[in-house]
């Protein structure tokens, strides 16, 4: 996924601030969903979420007004858990920015009970898309 670094995405030094790059992952999280096959809606309409657990973040050097950013994002693991890494790149010198790596449950939406097994039309759309 690429996309270019806002104006109103900076912060008083004239770079991204820091917590815009979450935004930024779900951004080329909901990306990769979708050309997976397998969106948040169509989790919702089988009653399952996958909260974030935990993330991990790595500022490798600030992002600029107006750059444009290569997003990389790759799913590692889907049981028990989503896991999925994610690397920003500038799209124009392919100099890494920013490296995370996010750790998303799986929950039944009616119980609240975390689930080990990915829903089976996940999997189906996972074994379609690889």
């Amino acid at each position: 996924m690429c996309m270019k670094v806002p104006f109103y995405d900076l912060d008083p030094m004239n770079v991204v601030w820091h917590g815009n790059y979450i935004k930024y992952l779900e951004e080329s999280r909901c990306d990769m969903l979708c050309k997976i096959g397998y969106t948040y809606s169509d989790m919702m309409n089988e009653c399952i979420a996958y909260p974030l657990a935990t993330m991990d973040l790595k500022f490798v050097k600030s992002a600029t007004f107006a750059q444009e950013l290569k997003i990389v994002t790759t799913l590692v693991e889907y049981e028990p858990a989503l896991i999925i890494k994610y690397k920003i790149f500038d799209a124009k010198s392919n100099e890494l920015i920013f490296k995370a790596k996010s750790m998303q449950i799986c929950v039944d939406m009616k119980t609240g009970e975390s689930l080990y097994s990915a829903p089976k039309k996940f999997v189906e759309k996972l074994e379609n898309y690889e």
